[in-house]
């Protein structure tokens, strides 16, 4: 059944790149990519609408952006400026209602089932605060609008830059029919190439699916998926969410028992997890190794530190010695990730190095 909740994604267009063209109009309409360094494994934090025409996208190594797109602008992040803008964002999301959940510093979910200025409807809401955020910080965000987190966040991903999707809980059904399976929370490629040898490219069709057949196939999953295939999420927005573990993974297209290439990813991961760390202000002590070989075994190995990691290196000293400690080499590897938790807040002076330089 589904929520009757009004809920609102709002996610910033660009964020990264949008700030730095806030501050430097020179840049506007360039493609700009905010990352590391191209020589010592950095990664893209953020890439304007210019730069992902050429086919650069977060979380992708510099050096290979720096390829697809020679005539990009290359920017180091300035994660101090991008955290204060982040904090006018929440002051105004904060004016409408007080459930306001972080997923980061561009990111958030609102329940505006009441909202705190009496407006009529959630989409009268999400018009409010794309105007307000437009008008205050000179900034564009999109939003989506629906009777659940899953759906709004669908939604707002549909009409980027500055787009307003809005779902109604009696369109739910004719809002789906179409939608690639690739659309759902938690389905990467793997999980997508097992669908399609199934004949299941749509969410309509997967919601066609026996959800023990799902189970047998995907294990607990298979049932989320045949829920959230129906339109059906129950998760609550939750402020101040405090999360026990920031980590990045992936799985590969091929099993693979090569070092260098395990060591590379590890480092793309390191990347993405102090980007994590910095937006959220933390910093954190244990690093954890999480792999799952050809066989679908799962490992984790971790370590704990006496003080707390604070760049990507740091990471990747850490997960590569874990590494080091198991069947790595005798072994093929589906999937490898890496994580940091047992947190310490970060002290506010310190918080802008935690970005690898």
């Amino acid at each position: 059944m589904l929520s009757m909740r009004k809920i609102i994604h709002i996610d910033m267009d660009a964020f990264y790149t949008s700030v730095e063209a806030l501050d430097n109009p020179d840049l506007r309409g360039k493609p700009v990519i905010v990352g590391g360094d191209p020589d010592k494994r950095g990664v893209v934090s953020s890439a304007s609408y210019e730069a992902r025409a050429f086919g650069v996208r977060s979380a992708m190594p510099m050096w290979r952006a720096v390829r697809l797109c020679p005539a990009g602008v290359v920017i180091r992040p300035r994660m101090h400026r991008y955290q204060e803008v982040a904090e006018q964002l929440w002051a105004i999301h904060q004016t409408y209602t007080d459930l306001v959940e972080p997923i980061a510093l561009d990111e958030c979910y609102l329940d505006v089932t009441v909202n705190k200025k009496g407006l009529p409807s959630a989409t009268t809401v999400a018009q409010a605060i794309k105007a307000e955020i437009r008008e205050k910080t000179g900034l564009t965000a999109s939003a989506g609008v629906a009777p659940n987190k899953f759906l709004a966040k669908i939604a707002s991903d549909l009409k980027k830059p500055d787009g307003l999707v809005v779902i109604k809980p009696h369109e739910v059904a004719e809002f789906l029919k179409t939608l690639p399976v690739g659309k759902l929370w938690g389905v990467g490629p793997v999980t997508e190439r097992k669908l399609d040898a199934l004949g299941v490219r749509t969410i309509e069709a997967l919601g066609g699916v026996p959800p023990e057949r799902l189970v047998e196939l995907f294990g607990k999953f298979g049932l989320t998926m045949h829920r959230l295939a129906q339109g059906e999420d129950d998760r609550p927005v939750v402020p101040d969410r405090e999360p026990k573990q920031l980590s990045a993974e992936v799985t590969f297209e091929r099993d693979t028992a090569d070092l260098d290439v395990l060591r590379d990813e590890l480092a793309r991961q390191a990347g993405i997890v102090i980007r994590r760390l910095t937006a959220q202000g933390k910093q954190g002590r244990t690093v954890t190794l999480k792999l799952r070989y050809d066989d679908f075994i799962g490992i984790t190995r971790s370590h704990t530190r006496p003080a707390p990691v604070t760049t990507v290196d740091e990471i990747v000293h850490e997960a590569v010695a874990l590494l080091e400690k198991t069947e790595i080499g005798r072994r093929r590897v589906r999937l490898i990730g890496v994580g940091v938790s047992n947190f310490d807040h970060a002290p506010a002076a310190q918080q802008a190095s935690l970005f690898p330089e």
